[in-house]
Formats: C-alpha cells, structure tokens, sequence
C-alpha cells in the first residue's frame, strides 16, 4: 500500500546497466524541473542504510549504536561510487534479495517516506517487483524510463564485468522487460542525449498538476495516460 502523505503527481522510474549513466540522466531532470518541484529517490538508500546498520564493518570506520546493537559501516561511502562500496556490493546484494523475498514493497515504501515534491524520480528502479509496486500505488502517474549505453560508452565510464553483480537480478532484473515509456540513449553523444531529455522534460512539464509551483492554472494529471512510445531500442 502507498504512504497516504505525500502522494506524487507524476513518478518516473529510470532504469539501466551499471555506468549506463542513469545517476546522470536523473540529476539532469531534476537540475531542469527544479529541486522544489522534483525530488530524485534512491531504492539503493534505504538499503544501504539498513544494511549499513546490520552488517559489522571490517575494518571499523566509525561506530554507532542502533537498539542496542553496535554496527561499524559507513553509510554515506556505501551511497557513493567508490572502492569502499564496491567490497560490499554483493552481499548487500545477497542480504537485499533476503529483504525483498520476505516483504517485495519494504525499500520502495521506506525511500517515499517524507517526500513533499509533487514529481518522484526513482533513479535506481531495478526490478520488476519494484515496478509493480509503484504501478500498484501510484497507477498511471507512473511513467518508466530506461536509460541505455553500449558496453564500450559503459567501459570508458569504468565498468567491467563482475561475476555476481553483473549477472545478478539487480543487473538483469528488467532486461526482458520491454516496454518501457521512454528509452534514452546515451552511448556518448552530448547532443543526442540533450534532444531526448528536452523530449522528456517538455512531457513533465505539459503534464505538470496545479500543486506545482508556478502552475495554479493547470489542468489536473488525466485519469489514464497516453503513454509517448519510446525512442531508439531496449536493450544495450
């Protein structure tokens, strides 16, 4: 079940491969729509944060204590792209499927908490359980949106394939998915990419409700959307 505070006018779901350039695309939109306006959401937050406060860390960067237990995790360096994150990116991944096989909906449901932004981009959607939750909470205010890079784009970003990650559900999750609303390119041509992001901004803002700032005579969100057919191909 949604939050019944702080419920969205629009969600966008972004999706791609590591180094794909997703992280990018989403603060792109948001730096476009405004901070006020849209708020960009992290499943891999809630995670990390949880995981962060049940895994002991070795060695110990910083102690704190969570109901009486100690814990010795970094959370913020496991929300960054870094070498820290990456030793342990596959338990986490491991210890997230645990989470997720017992209660499908409990990263989606902990990342909306609080948010008061009428516009959600969720910018690491990686499953489809986790598009089932937020069709299922949100209905046609939820757009998909797939970001794509050939490996050679991905490898001079710094991606190589990792045995357990890259073959993992959290990499392959949405592979055979298909029918996303929108497919960005973005194999490393500045222009091309600006193009389809002007595209998707234009829809936002041609759907943008009367709560938005600077929008109090705009119509109302439809009950049921059009969806605008994607551009260029799924996979990568």
């Amino acid at each position: 079940m949604a939050p019944q505070r702080g419920v969205p006018c629009l969600v966008l779901l972004v999706s791609g491969k590591r180094k794909s350039g997703k992280d990018f695309v989403a603060e792109a939109l948001r730096s476009r729509l405004g901070e006020d306006v849209c708020a960009v959401l992290r499943l891999s937050g809630p995670l990390k944060e949880q995981y962060a406060q049940e895994r002991p860390g070795r060695p110990v960067v910083w102690t704190f204590v969570l109901s009486g237990q100690e814990h010795g995790l970094d959370f913020q360096r496991l929300l960054g792209a870094s070498t820290y994150k990456e030793a342990y990116r596959k338990d986490m991944i491991r210890w997230g499927e645990e989470k997720r096989q017992a209660d499908p909906g409990f990263f989606c449901r902990k990342v909306v908490e609080g948010i008061s932004q009428p516009i959600w981009l969720v910018s690491d959607t990686r499953r489809l359980s986790d598009i089932q939750w937020f069709r299922e909470a949100y209905g046609a205010m939820t757009q998909t949106v797939r970001v794509v890079a050939s490996e050679q784009s991905r490898q001079q970003r710094g991606w190589e394939f990792t045995p357990g990650v890259d073959d993992a559900e959290s990499e392959c999750g949405l592979d055979d998915f298909g029918a996303f609303d929108w497919v960005l390119e973005n194999h490393g041509d500045e222009r091309r990419l600006e193009e389809q992001l002007e595209n998707l901004v234009a829809f936002v803002q041609s759907r943008r409700p009367c709560r938005v700032p600077g929008a109090a005579d705009a119509a109302p969100l439809p009950d049921v959307w059009s969806p605008t057919p994607a551009e260029g191909p799924a996979d990568a």
